[in-house]
Formats: C-alpha cells, structure tokens, sequence
C-alpha cells in the first residue's frame, strides 16, 4: 500500500465504522476534539487497522498520535518501513 492507499483506507474505515462525515477528515482534524473518538474507539480502530495493513501495530506507536495525518504516517511508516 502507498500513502495515497493508506490515506484512503483509514479514511473509508473511519467514515464506516464511526460515521465521521468525509469533510472532516482532513490530515490536521485532531481525532480527539475534532473526529469525537475516545479511547474505546481508538482501540477498535487500532484492531481494524492491523487488519487492514496485516501488520502488528505497536500500542506505542500510537501514544503519540493525535491527528489523523498522524495515523497515516505512522501507517505508512509500518507498512513502507519509512521512519516517524
């Protein structure tokens, strides 16, 4: 998957499991105050990404996540290798 791809996927999986309308998410929506996701949410997108990369997603790699550009580059660094 290239970024444009992860972009999307994370997108798509936010707009379906959540029901965050497309406008809003933009790179710099925080997606706490912005995108309304609490913890319980995190987690269970944290679930449905790991099944969308097929990788193992470290809980670490995501203390310090708090947009959704954030999301992607972390994405893009497990499934590319590219370094946050």
């Amino acid at each position: 998957m290239n970024r444009e791809e992860i972009r999307v996927a994370v997108e798509n999986e936010l707009h379906e499991t959540f029901g965050i309308e497309r406008e809003r998410l933009l790179p710099e929506a925080d997606l706490y105050t912005d995108l309304d996701i609490d913890s319980i949410d995190a987690i269970d997108l944290l679930v449905k990404l790991q099944k969308l990369t097929g990788k193992r997603i470290q809980p670490e790699a995501f203390k310090s996540v708090r947009k959704l550009g954030d999301v992607i580059e972390v994405l893009d660094g497990l499934v590319n290798g590219s370094a946050r």
